[in-house]
């Protein structure tokens, strides 16, 4: 297990990375973890200064959850109590965008966004353009074991899982309820009925990264 202890250490190793890759190629970074681990902020924070260190904005970010499916979709098969668990995102369009995503091209390539305010997706709410040529990839189930998710790992250039003990992770996610509105007990309720249950499943089935990295308070 390698892990790198900064972000620093993660930008100088996706630098070196860019500097190696052959120009009909992006390079795509897997930010992998289970919910509440700090994907997002990292994945941020390394585009912010791989960015900083460029002349161009060459990095960007590019979440998974615009690929959960729709509501509408989800009742029907009655699945919507566990929205987020694997088999509520479409796996094998986000594998599709991916690939795009891999090769170098003229073109802009729009990707789906989830609204966490509307709880759905936006088709083409954002773009990556021809000067993006780091892709930050971040999401759960990225190196997930299971049939479909295993493709993933093929797509990626480098992977980093986050580390973050489950106790820290379960006072994280029960704070994300008590942030949009919900009281104590509805907020560890929400926790405990489903995200924990997807965080352990991440924790369990999720194949080795080449990088592990520990996420802090």
């Amino acid at each position: 297990m390698v892990t790198a202890e900064t972000t620093d250490a993660l930008v100088r190793r996706i630098t070196d990375l860019l500097a190696e890759r052959t120009q009909q190629k992006r390079l795509l970074i897997g930010i992998a973890g289970a919910p509440g681990s700090g994907k997002s902020t990292l994945a941020e924070g390394l585009c912010g200064q791989l960015n900083a260190s460029s002349s161009t904005e060459q990095a960007v970010v590019v979440p998974m959850d615009g690929f959960h499916l729709d509501n509408v979709i989800l009742d029907r098969r009655e699945q919507r109590a566990v929205k987020g668990a694997p088999q509520t995102f479409d796996v094998d369009g986000f594998i599709i965008l991916l690939q795009r995503l891999g090769r170098t091209t003229d073109s802009s390539v729009y990707v789906p966004v989830f609204d966490r305010e509307a709880d759905l997706s936006r088709n083409a709410a954002q773009c990556v353009d021809p000067e993006h040529q780091i892709i930050i990839v971040e999401g759960n189930y990225l190196l997930l074991r299971r049939p479909g998710w295993s493709s993933l790992r093929e797509n990626f250039d480098l992977t980093v899982m986050l580390e973050v003990p489950l106790a820290l992770l379960e006072e994280r996610l029960v704070q994300r309820w008590l942030d949009h509105g919900h009281d104590p007990a509805q907020a560890r309720q929400r926790a405990l009925s489903n995200d924990i249950p997807n965080a352990r499943l991440v924790l369990k089935e999720s194949t080795e990264a080449d990088l592990y990295y520990k996420s802090v308070r």
